[in-house]
């Protein structure tokens, strides 16, 4: 029966002893509750039945869960002939999902067209698709056909009770550098009693597979040396219910993969968080996405005794992002993006208005990485590799003459400059990549955060526009919680505000460097600040500002416009009812002091505003 919504065909592979084939179910079973999107399951070994189910059921989009050893007749078979057959004016779209989720993967992925189809390599593995998904939270988003998602925890209830001898499990396909020998020694190692119990399924997509799953139990069982310590080993291929059960009876699971190399995530960590057990890890980067855990869950830092100590807690915050919820709102948050993008791909210049243009800027452009100088590198910077919990810092003495709501110009300069100096000490390498006259948002930011850290017990803080954010990062070194928004990392302002999980008035401090100007609709920007910040929370807003400024004037070309006092002042807190002005502004400047590449001038301002109710 046709229920209105548009069909959105799911491609995977036939063989169901796969860990992509897994993936692939886990997700559909999520997205069976989508209320916008019909996503259709489809099991698809050749060309022939593609076609067929192309035409049975005629998508809006196909979304291939694509992995080259399980489905390579779609390289095989359907990239040559999307490129034949001028496939990319076709009438429906595809999406791969890039389950080697590399940031190299997903910078290189382009769609086919034309004479840039095949690469230097002559290979098709990174221009079959449209557009490609990569359910890697880290990601940062460099390329506008790709987008990401979170990972899936499954919904599950732990009923089992915590053993009383400790019970180290882990699983996963017996293939290399697995390291299930290693689990086996390390637990010798702190424990006298002791159950290790692993489950390591033949890998069918290894020619070798059931010789080399004997061979590693072999190395496992003549790891054991110590009477206390039992050593079970299992090489059924359970069902995605038998995962969880199995994992779910041991006091800790654990994972010391040995591959080190540039790789998509491990899937095993999404059933791991499900069963809420305490998980360890290496520093292997296909954990990258739970690394950054407080306290840590790897093993190089903190003991088996330890992580299992520490609980769940550490794990939490990831567990419920990546929610059923959470999932259903990314794919369709992109699929509506996508079928807006070829909804508006052949309409003419002269029929674009102004408002379908910025829609369209905002969801397939690329992160401006000019944004007053935030976003200006294509690595993820070194700033934040070690967290200095004890270092001091002493906000900047102000007079009674010094407003939060002010000019930044030369006078501010001098002023913050202890700020300054601080965020040097703290992240010199992306300092030293900024304009140094622009740096005084930045320290204002900081210090006016920092000094307002004591009003509130464990602050919830948001920064929006976070990427290379050196406020941001400041406070981060310095170990507070700053939860971080920018559409380089994950979305921007107005989509985070509407995801499931969103919390609103929760946050007692949010700020934002030199955003909001960029942004095509600032009411919504404001209305969204609004609406997340806490009763009696601030919001520290800074941006370019020049009060002689008309709309028909010159600007840079990333900002949407200049603000002026009569912006900031009426228009702006008109978006948000029951907040005042910290303080008396002072937001004079017939002069402004700042130039931008010669020729554009003007200044920087603040707006920083209570929640009273």
């Amino acid at each position: 029966m046709d229920n209105g919504k548009q069909k959105i065909l799911v491609i995977l592979n036939k063989k169901s002893q796969c860990g992509v084939n897994e993936f692939g179910e886990n997700i559909l079973s999520a997205l069976a509750h989508s209320n916008k999107y019909d996503f259709v399951k489809a099991a698809c070994g050749s060309l022939k039945e593609y076609k067929e189910l192309k035409k049975q059921h005629q998508p809006a989009i196909i979304l291939f869960n694509y992995y080259p050893s399980v489905m390579p007749w779609v390289v095989t078979r359907i990239a040559p002939r999307v490129f034949r057959n001028n496939i990319y004016n076709k009438k429906e779209v595809h999406i791969g999902i890039i389950h080697e989720a590399t940031q190299a993967a997903a910078d290189t992925a382009i769609k086919p067209a034309g004479k840039y189809f095949f690469n230097k390599n002559k290979s098709l593995h990174n221009t079959i698709f449209d557009y490609y998904i990569a359910p890697d939270p880290t990601l940062l988003l460099q390329n506008p056909v790709v987008f990401k998602t979170g990972r899936l925890v499954p919904a599950y209830n732990n009923s089992y009770p915590v053993p009383a001898t400790p019970v180290i499990g882990s699983f996963g396909l017996a293939t290399y550098n697995k390291g299930f020998e290693l689990i086996v020694k390390k637990v010798q190692e702190e424990f006298d009693e002791a159950i290790i119990r692993i489950n390591m399924p033949v890998a069918d997509a290894m020619k070798e597979g059931a010789a080399y799953a004997k061979e590693l139990s072999a190395k496992c069982t003549a790891a054991l040396y110590k009477k206390g310590v039992q050593l079970e080993i299992t090489h059924d291929f359970l069902s995605h219910d038998g995962v969880l059960d199995f994992i779910a009876k041991n006091s800790i699971n654990v994972f010391l993969y040995q591959d080190y190399s540039e790789r998509g995530l491990s899937s095993t960590i999404d059933y791991a968080l499900a069963v809420q057990r305490p998980i360890a890890v290496s520093k292997s980067r296909m954990f990258r996405h739970i690394l950054n855990a407080k306290p840590s869950v790897c093993i190089d830092d903190l003991s088996l005794k330890q992580i299992m100590h520490n609980g769940t807690a550490p794990l939490e915050v990831y567990r419920k992002e990546w929610s059923a919820a959470n999932l259903v709102w990314e794919y369709e948050r992109i699929i509506g993006a996508v079928l807006t993008k070829e909804a508006n791909k052949h309409i003419s210049k002269k029929r674009i208005t102004k408002r379908i243009r910025s829609r369209m800027r905002r969801l397939f452009s690329l992160p401006d990485k000019s944004i007053t100088w935030l976003r200006n590198t294509n690595k993820v910077t070194e700033d934040l590799l070690d967290v200095d919990h004890s270092t001091i810092y002493q906000p900047v003495q102000l007079s009674t003459g010094d407003r939060f709501n002010r000019i930044l110009d030369n006078a501010a300069r001098a002023l913050y400059k202890p700020a300054i100096d601080k965020l040097f000490e703290l992240v010199p390498r992306t300092m030293a990549k900024k304009i140094p006259e622009a740096n005084v948002q930045q320290a204002f930011v900081f210090d006016t955060v920092y000094r307002h850290l004591a009003q509130y017990n464990h602050p919830r803080i948001l920064c929006v526009g976070s990427y290379e954010d050196t406020a941001s990062m400041g406070l981060l070194k310095m170990g507070y919680p700053v939860e971080e928004i920018d559409p380089m990392m994950n979305y921007f302002l107005q989509e985070y505000y509407t995801r499931p999980t969103t919390e609103k008035a929760s946050y007692n401090i949010i700020f934002s460097t030199s955003v909001i100007e960029h942004d095509p609709h600032d009411q919504s920007f404001i209305e969204c600040i609004y609406g997340l910040l806490a009763p009696g929370g601030i919001a520290v807003i800074t941006c370019d500002y020049n009060d002689q400024w008309k709309p028909d004037e010159p600007k840079p070309i990333e900002d949407e416009r200049f603000y002026t006092k009569k912006d900031l002042q009426e228009r702006l807190l008109s978006y948000m009812p029951g907040c005042t002005l910290v303080d008396e502004p002072e937001w004079d400047c017939p002069n402004p002091d700042f130039n931008y590449i010669g020729k554009y001038q003007y200044t920087f301002a603040t707006f920083v505003v209570k929640k009273n109710y």
